[in-house]
């Protein structure tokens, strides 16, 4: 069987990214086989790099008006895509070209603090100050909108009157790190 390749999307210092490789190192199912990234000055592309692991940088006009990304996602033979903290709205071009083959992880217990705008420390101080008494973690598949697609998965944690924004994202990424390479792993051996 011949391994599957995934690509991960991601916007900023890439966490979620670094689990995900770690995570595949010496999987005989998946490889991350590209990075794809919003910005150029982007941490996740120097974890990329010192991984050996092609990253591409794309510019908005060319993702919403031009289906190129689609090109070189097939010319990296990519099967799955893996959305880790990347912030713009997928094109509909992509989801057609990924049906159920493309996840997001959001920071928080949907449909609740979702939606456009609502990503991370937006997130974690909207659940504090409506005084929730947990947030977690929902893994989803993408649709065409910000955060309404099919939850594959979710986990929670328990947050105390003391958390403030920044312990309730510690708590969060926990969570994303213990769970969303395990959760990527089942849904590409489903293929």
């Amino acid at each position: 069987m011949s391994k599957k390749n995934i690509a991960i999307f991601a916007s900023g210092g890439g966490s979620n990214a670094q689990k995900m490789i770690d995570y595949f190192a010496n999987s005989t199912t998946v490889n991350v086989a590209l990075i794809v990234s919003n910005k150029a000055d982007a941490g996740v592309l120097g974890i990329a790099e010192r991984h050996g692991i092609p990253a591409l940088v794309i510019q908005r006009n060319g993702f919403y008006h031009s289906e190129q990304l689609l090109d070189d996602l097939r010319a990296a033979g990519i099967d799955f895509i893996v959305l880790a903290g990347f912030l713009w709205l997928i094109p509909p071009y992509l989801i057609q070209a990924f049906p159920q083959k493309i996840v997001n992880i959001h920071p928080a217990l949907l449909p609740k603090y979702g939606g456009k705008g609502m990503y991370g420390m937006h997130v974690h101080e909207a659940v504090k100050a409506a005084g929730e008494p947990e947030t977690g973690i929902t893994i989803h598949y993408v649709n065409e909108h910000y955060d309404e697609g099919d939850i594959v998965f979710s986990a929670k944690t328990a947050i105390t009157p003391a958390d403030n924004p920044a312990d309730i994202a510690r708590k969060v990424q926990q969570l994303e790190h213990a769970h969303f390479p395990q959760v990527v792993d089942q849904l590409v051996a489903a293929l």
